[in-house]
């Protein structure tokens, strides 16, 4: 039955790489104040970005339960499965206990791959994943080289509102404090082991994306072997120029733009943009 890759619902897709790679998503649940969402094909982003702006008291996800991991495995004898940060959310602890009820019963290749990111950092796993399928690597070389891949990979975000991360304790109260002191906008990151931090600040939006741009000539090399994924919550116009400074200033190999989905959306917020490479 060859290979397939399963991630969850963090994984931002464009249409084009769903077509393409035929990623197995397993969807989150998302709890508004008034309504509940499943992050699938059916969800629309603007509803739930009204349902969220009118929830006084934050919004709830809640990870896939095994039976939900269960049914993508069946469908493939051999499994690379790309979750979001287990730092973040029990996601990957769901997807592994999944994997081990299904190899009490059969001899199936599922291998879990612990992200140490989210949204389009997930994204540009799997496309990794994708790309050494391919090139037809043996699965326990695929293993071996994606986990060096997400040990390299660096993710940042800037978004426009903290609440959610900040309701659902995924954000310091110190970073909320500097976020909320004059127009101050944090440039948050992966610490390198799937939690957040606080990289650097700006002043105003015009200074912090300046920043953002200059982060990764600081933080990346070897620009023209690499990918770089924008990913974005209802900002096309913000993503896309930035898209061009990275083009300008760093010829990476390629560069991807894709909308959030809806688990991303909750916490990158309206107007929120996360990047990896």
């Amino acid at each position: 039955m060859g290979c397939r890759i399963v991630a969850d619902s963090s994984c931002d897709l464009s249409d084009e790489l769903k077509e393409k790679m035929d990623i197995g998503l397993v969807p989150l649940k998302i709890d508004t104040e008034n309504r509940s969402f499943i992050d699938d094909e059916n969800l629309d982003i603007h509803e739930l970005l009204t349902a969220m702006k009118d929830s006084e008291h934050g919004v709830k996800t809640s990870c896939p339960s095994p039976n939900d991991f269960l049914k993508e495995y069946e469908k493939s004898d051999n499994t690379f499965v790309v979750t979001l940060s287990s730092k973040l959310s029990g996601t990957y602890n769901s997807a592994v206990l999944a994997k081990n009820i299904m190899s009490e019963d059969n001899d199936k290749f599922i291998h879990v791959f612990d992200s140490k990111s989210a949204s389009i950092g997930e994204t540009l796993v799997s496309m990794k994943i994708f790309e050494l399928i391919q090139k037809q690597y043996d699965k326990f070389d695929i293993v071996t080289k994606v986990e060096q891949y997400i040990d390299e990979m660096k993710t940042f975000f800037v978004l426009d509102n903290l609440d959610n991360l900040i309701k659902g304790g995924r954000l310091t109260k110190i970073a909320a404090h500097i976020a909320s002191f004059l127009s101050i906008k944090p440039i948050l990151g992966s610490d390198g082991d799937g939690d957040i931090k606080l990289y650097d600040k700006a002043r105003g939006s015009k200074k912090v994306f300046r920043r953002f741009v200059e982060v990764v000539g600081e933080e990346g090399s070897d620009f023209e072997n690499k990918v770089l994924g924008i990913a974005h919550c209802n900002a096309p116009e913000v993503a896309y120029e930035l898209k061009e400074q990275f083009q300008e200033k760093y010829h990476f190999k390629d560069i991807i733009v894709v909308e959030t989905a809806g688990l991303s959306t909750v916490y990158a917020n309206d107007g929120g943009i996360v990047i990896a490479f």
